[in-house]
């Protein structure tokens, strides 16, 4: 897995300009995730991928239509010194799983990057972070693909083709 680095700070419309909020499909968002921040990131991002950044990732509005734009692009972890409450909670319901990493800051761009999860670490090019624990309940939901497909008890993860490099 790869890491995207941003820094502190990245609201929602950092993630997916307002202009794109009249669509709702994951795959469509993610044509145009991070436009205008990091452009060339919707046309190199790779399924598995992984979001690291710093203090309040995700503030800003309370709309879905960011964490949906990560999940079309293949994100399924984001990693974050701290996270806006309600992103946190919207990834969570889309099938993101949010990671608390304290030392966050120090994982660089590009880097190769492994999480384990029970372990409590993220390992990065040899160095280990740890990261907070995840609740049980929470990697439930996030194994079934978002807390809707965890009600039904099913498992839906969906994938976007040509939204990716």
């Amino acid at each position: 897995m790869r890491v995207w680095k941003f820094s502190d700070n990245i609201d929602t419309d950092a993630i997916i300009p307002g202009r794109y909020l009249i669509h709702n499909d994951p795959c469509v968002l993610a044509r145009h995730a991070f436009e205008g921040t990091r452009d060339e990131f919707a046309a190199k991002v790779r399924e598995g991928d992984v979001i690291v950044a710093g203090r309040n990732f995700g503030c800003g509005s309370s709309r879905e239509h960011a964490p949906l734009a990560l999940t079309g692009a293949g994100i399924r972890i984001i990693i974050a010194r701290t996270f806006a409450r309600i992103f946190y909670r919207n990834a969570v319901n889309v099938g993101i799983l949010p990671l608390v990493c304290h030392q966050a800051d120090e994982i660089p761009d590009g880097a190769d990057i492994t999480v384990d999860i029970g372990g409590g670490y993220v390992d990065v090019d040899g160095t280990r972070y740890p990261i907070e624990p995840v609740p049980g309940f929470m990697q439930d939901i996030i194994n079934a693909g978002g807390l809707v497909a965890y009600a039904r008890g099913i498992e839906e993860v969906k994938t976007c083709t040509g939204s990716q490099a």
